[in-house]
Order: C-alpha cells, then structure tokens, then sequence
C-alpha cells in the first residue's frame, strides 16, 4: 500500500468500508439463504438481493483500493449503481408492491436496515468527492518508457 493511499483510510472513510463490509456479509447471507431455501416464491426479489451483496461486495473492495486510479472508477460505478439500486426498487416497492411481497436489501428504501442503504451511498459519493486519488509522480515512469 503507498503512503499517498494510507490516510484514505482513517475516519469516515474507514467506517465506511466497515459498514460497506458488514451490509455485504448481510445482504450476501440474506441472499444466500432466500435462494438456496424459497428462490421460486420470489425470483425477482431474492435475486435482487444477491445483485446488491455483490454490488455492496464491490464497493467495499473498491473503496479499500480506491487510492489506485482504476478502484477508483470502480468504487463511482458500485456507489451510483447501488444509489440507482435503492432509488428504483425502493420506490416500485411502494408503488407496485406486488413485485416486492418478499422484501430485498433496497425494498422500502432500506427499512428493513433502518435504511442504511439509503444513506450509504450518498455518504459513499461525499467520500469518494472529497479523496480523490493522489496524482503519482510520472518522472520515474516517463524515464522507464523514454529508455
């Protein structure tokens, strides 16, 4: 791990990926259990809580990694997918409840998390605004390809 990378992980952004990992043990556990135990009385909705372990599996590693360039861009495409996750099925929980009578992670905005996943990813976004990566030196790699 670099030094620039180091202080990323201190205060929120720590406790971030803390909650990120806990919400993906929860929702990979959750998913688990509903597909292995009752998938045909609700496809739709266990297999969206699957879709959001892995999209909370993700963005915990990404948010971990997200000093380098690229875990950055990958922790932006997890954070706003998840944020487009919970906006979606939160509200057609609402409106078409008929597709939810199973509930998933996002169903009801997160009330079944006491809408953590409602709150996570904005949290998430603030962060990932606010810790960009650093810039790394280009002299030594400019050397090694000028040679």
């Amino acid at each position: 791990m670099s030094s620039s990378a180091r202080p990323r992980m201190t205060g929120i952004g720590r406790v971030l990926v803390i909650v990120y990992a806990i919400m993906a043990l929860g929702a990979t556990g959750r998913s688990f259990v509903q597909i292995v135990e009752r998938f045909d009385e609700a496809p739709l909705a266990y297999t969206l809580s699957a879709l959001s372990a892995v999209v909370y599996i993700v963005a915990t590693l990404a948010l971990v990694f997200a000093g380098r360039r690229g875990w950055y861009v990958v922790a932006w495409v997890a954070i706003v997918f998840e944020l487009v996750g919970v906006l979606i099925v939160g509200t057609l929980s609402f409106v078409m409840p008929e597709l939810f009578a199973h509930p998933t992670v996002w169903s009801w905005y997160g009330m079944g998390y006491l809408f953590v996943p409602l709150v996570l990813p904005f949290l998430g976004l603030w962060w990932l605004a606010t810790h960009r990566p650093v810039a790394q030196p280009t002299g030594a790699t400019t050397a090694a390809v000028a040679s």
